[in-house]
Parts: C-alpha cells; structure tokens; sequence
C-alpha cells in the first residue's frame, strides 16, 4: 500500500500530466459535437407518446362544422369592416358581439417602451364560465389581430368567435374558457398574462377586471389566409428556450394527423422526408431559436408561468378549410378538459426531429456539458500549473551547491510557488463587470442610435485587449507567467461554470456559446511566435460576439432571401428584454463578452520574469 501511495504522488507530480489537459479539453469539444449529430439517428432518438392517460385525445366525435359555417362567414364579413381601424373601435365590435353570445368581458390596457418606441394597445378577453366546474381551472384560446410577423388574422379571429358561439351552446365543460383577443402577438398577450397572475408592472399593465381559475393550457390561432389549406403547422417555442409539455403537441399531432387527416410540420420544415438530413434540420431549427429566447408567437408569453400553449398555423394548398381547423381546436380543447391535474407526465426538456420522434434531457444534455466542461478541465490544469516553480525561478533562489540547485529545477514534490492573485481577480472581474455597458446601452438607447452605438462598441471592444495588454505591460511590476496562467485559469472557470449551470436551462443557447468560445481554451501568450500570435488573434476576432452578431443580422432567416438588417435584430433584442424578459443579452454581454477580452490579452500577452518564491511543505 506505502509504495501504491508513493506512485500515486509521483504520479501526480509527473510534469507530462499537465501535457494532457488541451488533448483532453479537444476531445470534449470533438464528442460534444457528434454526439449532438448523432441525436437524429433511430438508436438515440424515440417515438413520441401519450404519457397522461385523462388527455384520451381523438377519441371524441367532434360537431363543428355545417350550419356553423355559415357563422364564420357572418363574423368574417363584421371583422373585415374592421380593417384599419383602431384598436379602441374595434374592441368595441368585439366586446358587443361576445356580450350577445352571453359572455363576461373584460378589458385591458398596456404601453410598453423599449429602444425609444412605445408600444401600447388593449387587450380584450371574454369568459365562458364551466356549467359543470366552479371556476378553479380556465382554458384559453387566444387569436391576435396581427401575428408576429405584423399580418392580420383574417380567419382567426373570426373563427374563435365562431367557436365561441359553439362552445356556448356545450353543457359538457369542466373548465372555464377565456377567449382572448390581443392588438398584436408579443405585447398584448404578454401583459394580459402578467396581469392575470399579478406580476405585472402597474405603471405599464392595467390589472384585470376578471378572471377566472387556474390556466390548464392555452391554444393561440394564427390564420390569416383566405382561403382552403392543406396542413397545419406547430409552433411551440416560448421565451428563453422554454417548451411545453410535451404532451400538448402530441395531443395536437394526433387530434390533427390523425383524428383529422391532415398533414403536422413543425419548426417550418413544410416538407418532411423523416431522413438524417430532414431530421438534423429540424432539430437545429429548434437550436436556433431557442437559443436566440424570442418569443415566436402568442402562446410564448404564457409558457413561463408553467402554461403549456402552442400556436396553430394553418398552410399550404389543399382542401380543408375553416372548420377542420375548427374541429382541431374542439378536439384539443375537449381533451384538455379531461385533465385532474396540470400535464406533469410528459417532458418538458426535449428536442423534436419531426411531429412523432424527439430526443430527451437525458440523451442530449451530455453534449452541452462535455463543451462546458472542457473550460473546467483547462482552468484547473493552469492552476495547477502556476502553482508549480519555472526552473528559472528555481535557480535563482540562493544554493549552496549547484548540486541543490539542480535539484531545485527538477520537479519536486515538496516544492511549491506562492500564487500572486490580486492582479489575476482585478483584471477578470474588471472584465466581467465591464459586461453591464454594452448590457445597459443596447437596451436603454433609442432605435435610431443602435446602429452606431453597436458599431462604436465594435471599435472599442477591438481596441480594448491591446490597451489592457499593454497597461500590463508596462505596470511597475511586469505580468508574470504565472499571472497570465491564472487569469486564464480564472475566465475560464467562471466561463465553465456558467455554461454547465445555463446548460440545464437553454441547453441550446449553453452550447452555441460553448462551440463559439471554444478557441479560447488553446489561446496563450505567443511572445516569440508572431504567426501563431496573429493566427489566434484572426480566430477569436472572427468569432468574437459583435462579429456573430453582425453576421447572424446580414444572413437570411429560415424562409426569407435577405438578412432582417443589424437594426432590426438589436431593436427585438431591447423589445425582448423589456417586454418579455428574454436573458440571452446578458449571456452573451456579461458571459461570453468578458470570456473573450480576457482570451484576446492572454495572446498579445508578453509575460516577464517571475520573482515566484519557492517554498518547501
């Protein structure tokens, strides 16, 4: 056991094993990515299932439709008065007919500021209490009046008035329905949410004259065609990267495919061929915008108060028409009127490779730790390294003997160096805080000066490692080795240690950074090799925050041929942040930012002789 011991320690003061972490840090790095493109495969994926038993879905027969169609016309004919008038005037047109159906109705007002713009409108919401219930759970339709996109809902709203009208004459209700019309599709809903669970700011957000149980679920319509279409299309991403249950979108998947006959696409993916390709397309759709922690339409606003919701989209050419989206929404609605409780079976970690296979927290949450941990990995070996004597330190110490001295410089399990820490903890956590600027800016300045704000901010944060750098150099006491290996020690930990904490949250906004920040594990003062000094410097400008940025502005979107312009993609950024709490600004500002001004200084770095004493345990 003694001489098992003694190898152990020889083994751990063994200077090949600080060799090994950069190979180790690179095979993280390499496994994670492959595990994420081996996830679309049979072997790692599943098909999806109905986990909540009460939910029975398409096992109803549904009546909406005949004599119910001639109602749709009527109230699409009243709803296409209203074209271009406002918001006030047409609430009022609404308001009278939900009254004549019998409902309770309520109304709401909201004013919004974000990036010099105010956005302000009212909510108006009826509720058709349960003849069989007593007002402890609610249900919601919700149709804005303009999608996301800024189209009207020709066909939606219309429609939910219709359903209305139908869902009044039902006595079969356990469970209140509230049909709620907002002016638009992000602002609207997300302050009648707010209010409805009084954690709305009431400077801003009127609080709600009624109100009903508590949300079950919610099912928002976004129809603004005219006319006969072929599928239906699931939108479910919520703000943040969050999802619904997943039993929601299978609920939805088999009342529409298969009650109902019509095609399901997800994540814009209009065609499906269930191949690797389709698959990883998909599935990387899904990255992306949960990543990004947009809000992608009405239902995104109640998915973090624990309310699963999707939106309903109807597309392409074919031969349903109103009702068969109608009778959709009956069948969902009846099945979540079966529910004893709040959908808590199913998962609500998961990534979709189409409507009926998806991947859970469990398969795919290794690939976003092994990126983060290969930070971690790194950052201990550099401490563990500047805590070891440089054999030039070592042969400065007073000897006796050049035979001591020799000892001295091999590595000596009793030796060690002092740490000088403060000028490592100044520099990373004066980088860190210094994230709170751009934080602050991009989202408190005008519209009109975001453009030249980002570009100014550009221009500094270029600037900003070399006069960091050179501050360094030419302190009084020259930056040593070892404090160049302990302040990458210390950004790379804290970079580590967010990553893996953010990982359980958005796992795909954890990884994208992750992958983004993944050089900054090799960076290191490169003093004597000004081609490998300059290379590294190419690299992390390339992939530094404000270039992603600018780039992922100018390329396209999913189905559009032009990038949406860096304005517009800093003005949703400020819009999100101030209306519906997206943090993705604060990663990438307070996370990332720093992570990477501290890699850019550890290579122009010109590190000087240490004064390290060496001491004996």
């Amino acid at each position: 056991m003694p001489r098992l011991l003694a190898s152990a320690l020889s083994l751990r003061r063994d200077p090949r094993l600080l060799k090994l972490p950069p190979y180790l840090s690179l095979l993280c790095i390499v496994v994670g990515v492959v595990w994420l493109f081996l996830l679309p495969l049979d072997d790692y994926s599943r098909r999806t299932y109905i986990s909540e038993n009460a939910l029975l879905p398409g096992q109803v027969h549904t009546y909406f439709g005949g004599s119910d169609q001639n109602v749709f016309r009527a109230y699409k004919h009243e709803t296409d008065e209203l074209a271009g008038k406002g918001n006030i005037e047409v609430n009022d047109k609404l308001e009278s007919i939900a009254k004549g159906l019998g409902l309770k109705v309520g109304r709401q007002n909201f004013t919004y500021s974000s990036a010099g713009n105010t956005h302000s409108g009212q909510n108006i919401y009826a509720i058709l209490q349960a003849p069989r219930g007593d007002a402890t759970e609610a249900i919601v339709l919700v149709a804005a009046w303009k999608n996301v996109k800024g189209e009207p809902n020709r066909s939606g709203v219309p429609l939910v008035l219709t359903l209305a009208r139908y869902f009044k004459r039902w006595s079969l209700w356990s469970k209140d329905i509230i049909f709620l019309f907002t002016p638009d599709s992000i602002a609207g809903p997300q302050a009648w949410v707010d209010a409805y669970h009084d954690a709305h700011d009431s400077s801003r957000v009127a609080s709600l004259p009624l109100k009903s149980g508590a949300l079950q679920g919610a099912i928002a319509l976004d129809y603004t065609r005219e006319t006969r279409f072929q599928s239906v299309h699931i939108v479910y991403d919520g703000v943040n990267g969050q999802l619904p249950n997943l039993d929601l979108i299978n609920s939805v998947n088999h009342v529409a495919g298969g009650q109902m006959g019509m095609g399901v696409a997800i994540q814009e993916m209009w065609k499906h061929s269930n191949s690797y390709h389709d698959r990883l397309q998909t599935m990387l759709r899904g990255m992306l915008k949960q990543g990004l922690g947009l809000a992608s339409g009405p239902h995104s606003s109640f998915i973090p108060y624990h309310v699963d919701a999707v939106t309903l989209q109807p597309f392409g050419d074919g031969w349903q028409d109103e009702m068969a989206i109608g009778r959709v929404i009956e069948g969902t609605f009846r099945s979540l009127n079966n529910l004893l409780e709040h959908l808590h079976q199913s998962f609500f970690f998961y990534f979709l490779m189409q409507k009926e296979r998806f991947v859970s927290i469990g398969t795919y949450l290794p690939s976003a730790m092994l990126v983060a941990a290969n930070f971690t990995i790194m950052a201990i070996a550099l401490w563990v390294k500047s805590g070891q004597p440089e054999v030039q330190e070592v042969i400065t110490e007073k000897t006796e003997t050049a035979e001591e001295a020799e000892k001295l410089a091999l590595p000596n399990p009793h030796a060690a160096v002092e740490r000088d820490l403060f000028l490592p903890l100044v520099l990373v956590a004066a980088c860190q805080f210094a994230g709170v600027v751009p934080l602050y800016l991009f989202n408190h300045l005008s519209e009109s000066a975001l453009i030249p704000a980002f570009v100014l901010f550009t221009v500094l944060s270029a600037i900003l490692p070399f006069l960091l750098s050179n501050l360094l150099h030419t302190s009084a006491t020259s930056t040593t080795t070892q404090q160049y290996h302990l302040i990458r020690s210390f950004s790379l930990l804290l970079l580590g240690m967010f990553l893996s904490s953010l990982a359980t949250l958005n796992f795909s906004l954890a990884f994208l950074v992750g992958v983004f920040s993944a050089p900054l594990t090799f960076v290191r003062p490169c003093p004597n090799s000004p081609i490998l000094k300059w290379l590294s410097m190419a690299v992390l400008y390339v992939l530094s925050p404000t270039t992603v940025v600018f780039v992922a502005s100018v390329l396209p979107d999913l189905d559009e041929k032009v990038g949406c312009g860096l304005g517009e993609v800093l003005r949703q950024a400020a819009f999100a942040w101030d209306v519906t709490g997206t943090y993705t600004p604060v990663v990438v500002w307070c996370v990332w930012w720093p992570a990477w001004i501290v890699g850019v200084v550890s290579v122009l770095g010109r590190p000087g002789a240490g004064d390290g004493k060496v001491k004996k345990a």
